[in-house]
């Protein structure tokens, strides 16, 4: 499930822009138990999202602390996908000066730790984020660095608890269980809707499991007659009462990006 990327960051999606076709039902019908049920849904939803190649696109982030104070920074989002592992990303930061250069490298895997690199223009140096710190806040915003990451089925356990109406919309809830020990989170628990499979919301709880954070997925698009991308992420924290909007757009596809275009080496060479 490689939508969260921005994720992924990052996120996010289907292949058709029908409903579950026969095979899909069958699929989740003959699932025997939650946890069967919850692994057939978000295998739908993944296989749904394959085959774009890369994207790029430009992010608005904005940044509020819990009086409602607003800082913006303008991000460009470079993914390419890695057949038989996670995706490649890199966050470029354009605005504002002070954040000017600084770019975030990360490759996702299925079954190991993600490896994810910082470049800072002032130092002029590529420093590596420790894999332990995946839950480190992601450049100040209410995103975690392991949220940013692509969300690879294989990254977790899944039951499924039960179908939910939620924005007009019938929706599967799914609760998944990182496999990755250091992870920030305990559990999470995603609402997919019946249609075309894409997350709608995500709440997260915390490594004491209390109730963290809640992602909201709003005006999602479809790409190249296939693929769907929401317009924008809200993430509110409810532990900060701080939120992080981002805004997403300018999308384009097929941009012949290579692995050349992911490597440290190449973080000090984009502008």
């Amino acid at each position: 499930m490689k939508r969260l990327f921005l994720v992924t960051l990052l996120g996010l999606l289907p292949l058709v822009a029908s409903a579950a076709t026969f095979q899909e039902r069958q699929a989740i019908a003959n699932a025997t138990t939650p946890e069967k049920k919850g692994q057939a849904i978000v295998k739908i939803a993944d296989d749904r999202d394959n085959g774009w190649q890369d994207s790029e696109a430009q992010m608005l982030m904005i940044l509020r602390n819990r009086r409602g104070d607003e800082s913006r920074r303008m991000v460009r989002v470079r993914t390419m996908e890695v057949a038989g592992d996670g995706d490649k990303g890199l966050s470029i930061f354009d605005t504002p000066p002070d954040v000017k250069g600084t770019i975030v490298l990360t490759w996702s895997h299925a079954l190991s730790p993600d490896h994810q690199w910082i470049y800072l223009p002032a130092l002029k140096r590529v420093k590596r984020i420790s894999s332990r710190n995946k839950s480190g806040q992601f450049m100040g915003s209410e995103f975690a660095y392991e949220d940013i990451a692509s969300q690879e089925v294989n990254k977790y356990t899944y039951k499924y608890l039960g179908d939910d109406f939620y924005n007009g919309m019938e929706c599967y809830v799914v609760e998944r269980y990182p496999a990755y020990r250091y992870s920030g989170y305990t559990r999470q628990q995603v609402w997919f809707d019946k249609e075309h499979f894409n997350p709608q919301k995500i709440v997260f709880f915390d490594r004491k499991d209390y109730l963290l954070k809640t992602l909201i997925f709003n005006g999602y698009r479809q790409y190249l007659g296939k693929y769907w991308r929401a317009d924008e992420m809200e993430m509110q924290n409810h532990q900060t009462h701080k939120s992080t909007t981002l805004k997403w757009g300018e999308y384009t596809f097929g941009n012949g990006l290579t692995n050349r275009d992911f490597t440290k080496n190449a973080l000090k060479r984009i502008r």
